[in-house]
């Protein structure tokens, strides 16, 4: 698959294409069943399947006080575009200029010079161009000049049910096993393990702490059932995906104050996992993020925690 990031960059052999825009953020199973369908309406023309979405999202740029929490960092959604078998994922940087363009300008730019699309399949609600002025009627005029053909997502598919602002609900509400239905996957938190308090080797639980800067929508404090997935380990080694029992908050026992995602594998003490990529993965949560009155009563705790951990993931093989 081909990842390009700007039109500039698009081969010239590539040849005739078809097209679909979109966020995709968190690439649901809505969002894949609609690839899918674009990567089969290509393989009918002898075209190539061709994504195009936006980084950052365009409501950062136009509106930042309503845009909306990111489900998957940017190398995370391509990844998972290039899993539905599209050819081409197209990543346009929205900005002021880009954002200025006529729907014209979009679509002569874009997909008639830059892509050579047959065929575009958008959402009946979609919108492009300078203040939203495009529609779905706006692009089929354009088709019909350009000639290519407009299809809608009716048009190629069954409709789709799910969508980024169920994920981003549910997160919030730390319902990870109804995201999981959703997105088809587990939800994951990617980022650098760094020094963090050392309270959970203290406590003979010791957890590996995500940076700060961690990508990937963080679910609503609470203790979670999970995985802990090691980048730098090739995908057979045995520690590469390992159980864990994750807790997501401020600690509120401790009185801490800034919010932390940590890992504690399980059974395991001697881990050096210092500066490694990791991902945590959500599935299922076990219990809000409690105040406890001793040290005593939260380690009692934390065994209950890794106990329930063992058995929910221990049913997944």
């Amino acid at each position: 698959m081909l990842r390009l990031t700007d039109l500039s960059q698009v081969p010239a052999d590539l040849g005739p294409t078809v097209v679909t825009l979109g966020n995709f953020d968190g690439v649901h199973r809505g969002h894949a069943s609609v690839l899918r369908s674009v990567v089969e309406q290509a393989r009918a023309r002898d075209a190539k399947a061709v994504a195009v979405t936006f980084d950052p999202h365009p409501l950062e740029v136009l509106h930042p006080d309503r845009a909306p929490a990111q489900i998957t960092a940017l190398d995370d959604r391509v990844a998972l575009l290039e899993q539905t078998g599209v050819d081409v994922v197209l990543v346009l940087r929205f900005d002021r200029e880009l954002a200025a363009q006529t729907p014209e300008q979009f679509v002569k730019e874009c997909f008639v010079d830059g892509l050579r699309a047959r065929a575009v399949i958008v959402g009946k609600d979609t919108r492009f161009g300078v203040n939203n002025s495009g529609d779905i009627d706006t692009l089929r005029e354009l088709g019909d000049k350009y000639a290519f053909e407009v299809l809608t997502l009716d048009d190629v598919g069954p409709g789709v049910r799910w969508s980024s602002t169920q994920v981003r609900r549910l997160l919030a509400e730390g319902r990870v096993e109804e995201v999981t239905e959703i997105l088809g996957r587990r939800h994951r938190v990617r980022g650098v393990v760094v020094q963090g308090l050392q309270r959970g080797r203290e406590l003979g639980f010791p957890t590996a702490n995500l940076a700060q800067d961690a990508r990937g929508l963080v679910p609503a404090d609470g203790v979670y059932a999970g995985w802990l997935v090691r980048h730098d380990l090739a995908h057979d080694d045995p520690e590469h995906r390992m159980p864990a029992a994750v807790s997501v908050g401020t600690n509120p026992t401790f009185d801490n104050v800034e919010r932390t995602v940590e890992a504690y594998v399980l059974d395991r003490t001697d881990l050096d996992l210092y500066d490694e990529h990791v991902s945590v993965e959500f599935v299922r949560r076990l219990r809000g993020n409690d105040r406890f009155d001793s040290i005593e009563a939260l380690i009692e705790q934390i065994g209950r925690d890794v106990d329930q951990t063992r058995e929910i993931l221990a049913q997944e093989g």
